[in-house]
This record gives structure tokens, sequence and C-alpha cells, in this order.
């Protein structure tokens, strides 16, 4: 049957892991693939060569000494050289040292070209390799111009004549705005400005909008938050456009990938344990305490936090309740970097309360495997999240998540029923640091019963969160985009 054949499907990112991580999209684009490669499809990516993607390290090998690229009214070579995820899936490098060979991935003033580049050179490169494919599928605003290019400049090359594009919104916050300028470099200025659909006014073009206007089809992360960016709440000024396009927008909860995410099998962790041997995750508690420096005590609720340190991810409630949840005898550990106010915020707790708070401020997975795996509840009070894979992380450890109804956090995390006996976590509606603290109260109170906490781990732990079902929906969103790519809708 002609709709069950194998896809030739594009991803397009800014990061991709193990090569470059900033934040989640680095872990899905990481892992979405091995999970479509399992189904038959053949799967291709591109990212960026930055400095810190050393060729030795990741067996790079040149594939295309120069490829022409046009950036406006100037063209740039670039080389192209072709690293591995999983079974063989190519990963094409673009090689361009005057736009990635820099200390960091973005914070710079021409990002927006930066990026304009690695999405033509993705496009001139597949035409290099002479590989045509069914879906490009592009993430974030980084790679946003694509899904317009093949609605304008790319309309009439035939190599792309059948190529349907789906947008992947990871974080609607970060739309990419730029000037005028970006579209002439871009190649789409003649097309001008696209407002009222976007609100691109004042000179001010919105990438990510144009992403979500062009595209065959656009999905987000959860099927909650989905729904959620509809409102202008959530919506981040873009709902109108996404309630214009809402026939056309999926929500696919992200998976995580359970080859590396396995307590059974992890090296990073002391101990290493299953659903039915948690008797033996208590030594990763005591390992953790020990690294925490503060007194081993099974008996202790021992909460973490492992997150950027911003205002999204509740930071700010956190601060108003902290204290309190000290005062109960709680220890605390927090993994993470981001806002100077909060470092100095938790670094001034940590000198307070030296024998129950610790303090991390880095990124570093094997402290954070560690953390999962030693710790007994998991804080996520997110202002919105999309999706998060922190919480699933969590459970598959046999930590218990304390999350907000939003996004995929509600998608994914249920509060325990005592009269049923149903639930996975603890939940708390509203915005709130005393629905938050309440919350947590009730997690103290339940980490009592062993037998009934035993259940909620287990329960954590056997819940599907991998890859496989994920990329299934992926697979049915790119055949509906290639469908309504070909009736041009």
């Amino acid at each position: 049957m002609q709709s069950e054949r194998p896809l030739k499907v594009l991803i397009l990112a800014a990061e991709i892991v193990p090569f470059a991580k900033v934040g989640g999209l680095a872990d899905v684009v990481g892992a979405l693939p091995k999970a479509l490669q399992a189904l038959g499809h053949d799967v291709r990516l591109v990212m960026p060569r930055y400095r810190q993607v050393d060729p030795n390290r990741f067996h790079l090998q040149p594939i295309l000494e120069a490829v022409p690229v046009s950036m406006g009214n100037y063209q740039v070579q670039v080389s192209v050289c072709r690293g591995e995820i999983g079974d063989h899936i190519p990963v094409y490098m673009i090689d361009a040292p005057r736009y990635f060979d820099r200390e960091n991935i973005y914070g710079y003033t021409d990002d927006g070209e930066r990026f304009i580049l690695l999405c033509r050179a993705a496009l001139e490169t597949v035409q290099a390799l002479n590989w045509s494919p069914d879906v490009v599928h592009c993430n974030d605003w980084h790679t946003g111009i694509v899904p317009n290019w093949m609605q304008t400049i790319y309309r009439d090359n035939a190599f792309f004549a059948n190529t349907a594009s789906v947008y992947t919104i990871h974080n609607l916050a970060y739309h990419g705005i730029f000037g005028y300028r970006l579209l002439e470099v871009a190649g789409v200025a003649t097309n001008g400005f696209l407002y009222p659909q976007i609100a691109e006014f004042g000179n001010v073009v919105d990438i990510m909008g144009r992403g979500i206007l062009f595209a065959d089809t656009v999905t987000t992360v959860s099927e909650r938050y989905a729904q959620e960016i509809l409102t202008p709440t959530f919506g981040e000024k873009l709902d109108h456009l996404l309630r214009s396009r809402r026939d056309r927008l999926f929500g696919i909860l992200n998976g995580i990938d359970y080859q590396e995410i396995n307590p059974a099998t992890d090296g990073y962790i002391h101990t290493q344990f299953d659903a039915q041997s948690l008797e033996r995750r208590i030594e990763n508690k005591v390992a953790l305490q020990e690294q925490m420096h503060v007194p081993v005590r099974e008996d202790v609720p021992l909460l973490a936090m492992i997150s950027r340190l911003t205002d999204q991810k509740g930071f700010d409630l956190l601060g108003q309740i902290i204290q309190p949840l000290l005062a109960q005898g709680i220890q605390f550990v927090l993994l993470g970097i981001g806002d100077q106010h909060y470092h100095e915020m938790f670094q001034s707790l940590a000198a307070r309360y030296p024998e129950q708070v610790a303090i991390f401020l880095t990124f570093n997975t094997e402290l954070a495997r560690r953390i999962y795996a030693g710790s007994d509840m998991f804080l996520m009070p997110s202002r919105f999240e999309p999706c998060g894979t922190s919480q699933m992380n969590a459970m598959r450890y046999g930590c218990v998540p304390i999350v907000r109804q939003v996004g995929g956090l509600a998608d994914t995390v249920q509060e325990y029923d005592p009269s049923s006996g149903d639930g996975n976590g603890f939940v708390f509606k509203n915005y709130d640091p005393w629905e938050f603290f309440a919350a947590v109260v009730r997690a103290m109170a339940l980490y009592r019963f062993k037998d009934i906490w035993r259940t909620l781990q287990q329960r954590g732990m056997e819940a599907d969160h991998s890859w496989n079902a994920s990329a299934k929906r992926y697979v049915e969103v790119y055949r509906n985009a290639i469908e309504y790519h070909g009736t041009n809708a």
C-alpha cells in the first residue's frame, strides 16, 4: 500500500545530542530519529558544526568540500562533514567557521544570519547528495524559514516538488525576532511582511511565526500544550495565527531514550535497580546524601530540582516556600544554571542550611542521573511547560514528581487519589506558592506510608514514555503533511 511505504525524512535542528546541547530540543532530535529508523524510515539530520563538535571525538568524515549557499546578494561557501547517531543515521554538519566556530551556540547579534545559513546549506546539501526527502522536519525558530522557502524560492524547484514541511514548536516563548534585513538575507524580502497573519510590524520579522504560517503541518511537544497555545495566556502573541491553523496543529508528547535513561543499566549511578528491586535504590540515596555533605538519613524526604534557573521553571514560587519546607526537616538538592539572582538566592540558602541544602550550579549528566536515582521527590512548579522530560526521567528512576498542571506535566503526572489508589504523583493547578506548598505537604504525608509510596514509584517506573509511540504519531503527521502538500491546500 502506497501510504505505508518507508519515508525519507530530513530533520533540521540547531542542537542535537550528543554533539551539542543547550536544552531539551537537543534530546528530542537526538532520540526521535532512532525510533523512526526502527519503524523502517530513512532519516537524516542536519546541524551546524560548532567549535565544540570535535571532529576526532565524533569521527566526522568530510563529504562535500564546497557547497555554494546564497545569502541574499552574496554567496558563502560551506563544507559538509558527516557524523552519525544510533545505527548509522547520518548527521550532516555544516562547516562554516565564520558563523559557527564560536564559543557558544546562541547569543550573537547575527544569530538570524547564522541559522538562515544553516537552513539554506541543509537544502543545498541534500541536493548535492541527490537525496530528495519526502518530509523536511524543522524544529523551533532556528529552522522556521524553511517552510516559508518551500512556498516561495524553492516552490518551483523540481527536486523539492514532493517535499512536505513539518514544523515543531518546542518552546513558543522564543520566536526568533529580527529586523527587516533578515528577509533580504533569506531571499524573501519581495514578499514583505506577513502582518496581520503574524504580528510583524515596526520592521520586526518573526521567524517562528513564518514556520507556523507556511508549514504543511505544525506540531508541538504535548497534547495539552497544543491546546494551551491557542489561548492568549500561553500563545505568546501567536495564538491568533495558531487558531487559524488549528486543523493542522498536532500535539505529540516527547519520549525519553529508554536505552540511556535506565536505572537497571545506568553506569553513572551508585547501585543499579529496577521496579522489582526498589530496595536497592536506597543505596543511591545514601551516596547522594554523602555527595551533598548532608546527614545520611533514610527517613528524611529528599527533594530535588534539575532545571534552568529561570522564572518559567517556577523558581519564584519555590523561593517563597523553601524556608517553610526546610522547617519541616526536608533535604533539598538543586542542579542547574540560569539567572544570576537565583544563583545568589540558592547559594545563600545553602550557606544558611548546610545540613539540609546542596546546590550544584552547573550542568552535569552524571550528577543528574544520581539525583534522579537518589532523591525521593522531584519538583517542577513550572509557569508553563511545553512537554518536560525531567518528570519522565524522574519517574523512570523511581523519584515521585510534584508538578504544576500545565502542558506535558499535566499529560504525564496525575494526582494520587487515596480513595481509589490511582495516580503517580502530586499536582497543583494555579501558579500559587501555597498550592505548591500544599502539594509537597501531601507528598510528605504519603511518604511515611512505605507500601503506598513504593506503589507510586513502581507505577512511574513502569509507565511507557519511550519514543516508540511518539514516533508512530510523527509518522502519521508526516503522511498528513505529504497529503496536504499534494493538494496544495
